[in-house]
Parts: C-alpha cells; sequence; structure tokens
C-alpha cells in the first residue's frame, strides 16, 4: 500500500476529467450494475500509468463519442475494488495498468499493460477513442 498523500494526484489526474472512484469491491458492483457502458480504468503508480495511460484517457475523454460511465480502481492501493474489478476481466491476467469497457456488465474491449508500455499516450488515446466509437456508439457526451 501507497501513502495516500504520494496517489492522490494520481487520483486526481483522472477524477477532475469526470472519472469517478471506486475504493471498495462494493463501489465496484454498484458501478457495474447499471445499464449502458462503463470505461473502468486500472489506475497506477508506475512509469506508464503517468506518461502513457493518464494522459490518453485524459485525451481520449475529449471525444464526442464516450462511456456512459467512467470509474477507476487504484492498484495497489484499493485491493478489493482491483480484484473484484478484475474478476469482470475474464481471459485476461491482472494486469496494471489497464482499461476496461463492459456494456450492460460483460467486457467488450480490454488495453492491458503490454498494449499500453510500448507504445505513447496519442496511440493509446486513438485506440480508446475507436474502441468508443465501436462500443459506445449512440450515446454522445459532453467534452469535458
Amino acid at each position: 500500500m501507497y501513502p495516500e498523500p504520494m496517489i492522490a494526484p494520481m487520483r486526481e489526474e483522472l477524477t477532475r476529467f469526470g472519472v469517478q472512484e471506486t475504493r471498495t469491491a462494493a463501489d465496484v458492483e454498484k458501478a457495474i450494475a447499471g445499464s449502458g457502458t462503463l470505461m473502468l480504468v486500472v489506475n497506477s503508480v508506475c512509469g506508464c500509468a503517468a506518461g502513457r495511460m493518464r494522459p490518453a484517457v485524459r485525451a481520449a475523454l475529449q471525444h464526442v463519442t464516450r462511456p456512459d460511465n467512467i470509474y477507476s480502481v487504484f492498484a495497489g492501493q484499493d485491493k478489493e475494488a482491483t480484484d473484484r474489478a478484475r474478476s469482470y476481466f475474464t481471459g485476461y491476467p491482472p494486469s496494471s495498468p489497464s482499461i476496461a469497457i463492459l456494456r450492460d456488465g460483460q467486457l467488450v474491449y480490454m488495453l492491458e499493460r503490454r498494449q499500453i508500455e510500448t507504445r505513447e499516450a496519442p496511440a493509446i488515446a486513438a485506440d480508446l477513442v475507436a474502441a468508443f466509437d465501436h462500443f459506445c456508439a449512440g450515446r454522445t457526451a459532453t467534452a469535458t
């Protein structure tokens, strides 16, 4: 577990763009129980989260088509929430950072660490935008 003051800026980097945090397994369950599309970000203290994943999420969220709801868990800090979130990522090993899109509680898209750590934020953001257009079509949100 990392000291909260150390990771607070990493949490805030996502929450200031509308990502809601889930810190318990119950929070994750409540988030996933909703209908529509949901993006679930597994945040992390690692360098690829800081330099690649979080900037990519921030950029992708500027796109007009987005998931209905956007949540995060913090690996290495909110263990119970992270474990519960990962239980929905059937067929994928634990990975942080990672980004999943679920539709009506079912996994439809997964971006794993191996697809994040070797690429730059604009390429990752382009993948997310393409996933938004494919899986969240017909649902638009105002850019924040």
